[in-house]
C-alpha cells in the first residue's frame, strides 16, 4: 500500500475513508472515439456469471468495462473505492462497515444498494457453486443491512486485507432479484452497456449516459474486445491496424512491433508467473520427495533466458512476487542441480520416474516449448517427462484442476493472504496443487495467524517461513514471473502509470485510456 500502511487503515475510519476516495491524479483525456482490442483468453463457455472468470478477455469485459466491484486496485496499486465510498474496521480487523455510494444505478435503472450487495457475495457461497472467491465470501460469518447505503461484514477471524479482497475481478455486483437476467444480459453498473456478446468471439459495449464516475473515467464511445486466442492471429491484426491494442505480444517476433512507428510497447512488471503445479492426493506427487526431485530438475534461468527472452524473472517455487509487499527477497534461491533430482528419487525409492505433463499455450504463451525444455532438463536427473499437448479450446476446463500434472499461469494477488487463500489454502476450489492439511499443516495455521495479525514485522516474519515452506514442499513449480508485455496503436493514449495486477492496465483500459 502507498502512503497509508495496512495497519494505519485499521486503526482509523478517517485513513480508510480517505483511501477509499483517493485514485491516481488525471491528466487532460480525449473523450469519443472506439477502442477495439484483440485479446486472448476467451473461451465458447463464457458467460457474465462473475464465478467463472478466469482470464483477460471476460475479466476485461466485465470488471473492467460492464460491471463494478465495491473496491478497486488503482493503477500505482493503492486501494481506492469503486461502489465503496469508504469502510471503517474494528480495532481486532473483524467487523467492516462499507459505506455505499449513493445515487448509483443499474443499466436496467434499478438502483444499487446494499441488498444488491449481499445477494451478489452470496452467490459464490451457494450450494453447487464453483467460484475461485468462495473462501473469501465463506470467511464472512455475516452479513448485515444497516442502511440501503451501508453493508456491514462480520469475519470468522480478522482479515487486515479485506477491503483488498472485496476488489477480486470475480466479486461483480449484480441487481438483486434480477441475478439471472443481468448474468444473461450483462447487466451491470459498469461504464459501458453491452450491445452485444458472441461468448468466445467478441463483445460491443458503449459509454453509459451520465455514469456516477463522471467524466474522471470511461473516455470511449464504445468498446469492442475481439477474441483473438491465437498468438501469431493476434499480431497480424495489431500490425494490420484491424486493432488498437493486444495482450500477450510474441517475444520472438517482438522487433517487429517495434520497428512499427505506429506502435509501442508496455511493459510492467507484476507478479505473473508461469507455473506447473501437481496433485499432491495424486501418485506420485503425493511424495514430497518426488516433489523435491522435480524442483530440482528444472532449469529456471534457461526458461527465463529462452521462454520469456529475458522478459521476467527466475521464480522460487512461491506465487509470492516483486510486487508484494512481504516478498522474501532474500530467501535461498533453488537451482538446478540434476544430482539432487536423483538424490530425492532414491529417497522416494525410485531409480526414474516417467511422468505426463500437459501443456498447451492457452497455459501461458510458449507453455509447450517451456514443458519441453523441463523434459530435457530434467533427463540428467533420471526424470522421464512425456509432454502431451492439449487443445487450446476447454484447456482451464479440462485439463487444469483434472490433469496430475500441467502447465498453468497465475496473475498473482496484491497481497499475499489474498494470492495464499485462492490458490494454496486448503479445501479451496482454486487449489490446483490440491494441498491439504495433511501436507501443509504448519503452513495452513500461518495462513490464519498471519492473516489476522495488525504487526507489519511479525507479518513479514510469518510470510517468509510460508514462502520457504512452498519452495521446499509445496506441490506448485513456479520457475518464472513473467513481465506483462503488450502493445498499443499510438492512436490510443494511456496513462504514464500502467497497473500490474493483470494485463492490459489491471484489465481496465477501457476505464482509463482514451482516443489521443
Amino acid at each position: 500500500m502507498h502512503g497509508i500502511s495496512r495497519r494505519g487503515l485499521l486503526k482509523t475510519g478517517v485513513a480508510a475513508g480517505v483511501l477509499g476516495l483517493s485514485g491516481m491524479p488525471l491528466r487532460a483525456q480525449t473523450r469519443g472515439g472506439k477502442l477495439t482490442a484483440g485479446l486472448s483468453g476467451a473461451n465458447t463457455s463464457d458467460s457474465w456469471d462473475g464465478r467463472t472468470h478466469s482470464d483477460l478477455f471476460m475479466i476485461a469485459s466485465a470488471q473492467g468495462a460492464v460491471f463494478d466491484s465495491l473496491t478497486e486496485i488503482a493503477a500505482d496499486g493503492s486501494l481506492k473505492g469503486e461502489l465503496a465510498e469508504s469502510w471503517e474496521a474494528s480495532a481486532d480487523a473483524k467487523t467492516w462497515t462499507f459505506n455505499l455510494r449513493q445515487g448509483v444505478t443499474f443499466h436496467n435503472g434499478k438502483s444499487f444498494g446494499a441488498d444488491d450487495v449481499i445477494e451478489s457475495l452470496q452467490l459464490h457461497v451457494a450450494e453447487g457453486a464453483k467460484s475461485a472467491a468462495q473462501p473469501i465470501v465463506a470467511a464472512i460469518t455475516e452479513m448485515t443491512k444497516i442502511t440501503d447505503n451501508q453493508v456491514q461484514f462480520t469475519l470468522a477471524s480478522g482479515n487486515a486485507d479485506f477491503p483488498y479482497l472485496m476488489s477480486d475481478y470475480h466479486l461483480l455486483m449484480y441487481p438483486a432479484g434480477q441475478t439471472e437476467e443481468a448474468i444473461a444480459q450483462g447487466i451491470g453498473t459498469g461504464l459501458y452497456q453491452v450491445q452485444s456478446f458472441d461468448p468466445g468471439v467478441r463483445m460491443v459495449a458503449t459509454r453509459y449516459p451520465d455514469h456516477y464516475k463522471g467524466d474522471g473515467a470511461g473516455f470511449f464511445d464504445e468498446i469492442e474486445y475481439i477474441a483473438i486466442n491465437d498468438n501469431t492471429a493476434r499480431m497480424n491484426a495489431l500490425m494490420t491496424g484491424q486493432v488498437d491494442a493486444i495482450n500477450r505480444i510474441d517475444f520472438k517476433t517482438e522487433a517487429l512491433l517495434r520497428a512499427n512507428p505506429a506502435l509501442r510497447i508496455q511493459e510492467v512488471t507484476g507478479n505473473q508467473q508461469y507455473t506447473f503445479p501437481m496433485l499432491t492426493d495424486t501418485a506420485p506427487f503425493n511424495d514430497v520427495n518426488v516433489r523435491r526431485a522435480l524442483k530440482y530438475g528444472i532449469n529456471r534461468q534457461e526458461m527465463v533466458d529462452k521462454i520469456l527472452l529475458g522478459h521476467g524473472a527466475v521464480g522460487n517455487d512461491t506465487p509470492i512476487g516483486p510486487a508484494n509487499q512481504y516478498y522474501a527477497a532474500d530467501m535461498e534461491q533453488l537451482e538446478y542441480d540434476p544430482d539432487q533430482s536423483k538424490f530425492y528419487l532414491q529417497q522416494a525409492g525410485l531409480d526414474s520416474l516417467d511422468i505426463d505433463l500437459s501443456a498447451s499455450n492457452a497455459a501461458f504463451e510458449g507453455a509447450v516449448d517451456a514443458a519441453q525444455l523441463f523434459q530435457a532438463s530434467a533427463s540428467a536427473g533420471g526424470i522421464n517427462i512425456n509432454v502431451v499437448q492439449e487443445p487450446s479450446d476447454g484447456y482451464w476446463s479440462n485439463v487444469w484442476l483434472k490433469k496430475p500434472f500441467c502447465a498453468c499461469y497465475w496473475s498473482g494477488r496484491a497481497t499475499e493472504d489474498w494470492m495464499f487463500s485462492t490458490a494454496y489454502e486448503a479445501g479451496v476450489p482454486w487449489n490446483d496443487s490440491q494441498w491439504d492439511e495433511k501436507d501443509s499443516a504448519r503452513f495452513q495455521e500461518l495462513l490464519l495467524t498471519a492473516r489476522a495479525e495488525l504487526d507489519s514485522d511479525k507479518r513479514r516474519d510469518q510470510y517468509a517461513e510460508m514462502q520457504q515452506i512452498l519452495r521446499d514442499d509445496g506441490g506448485v513449480l513456479v520457475p518464472m514471473f513473467a513481465n506483462y508485455v503488450q502493445a498499443v496503436n499510438n492512436r490510443i493514449s494511456s496513462p504514464d502509470t500502467v497497473g500490474n495486477l493483470w494485463q492490459m492496465d489491471n484489465a481496465r483500459m477501457a476505464e482509463r485510456w482514451s482516443v489521443a
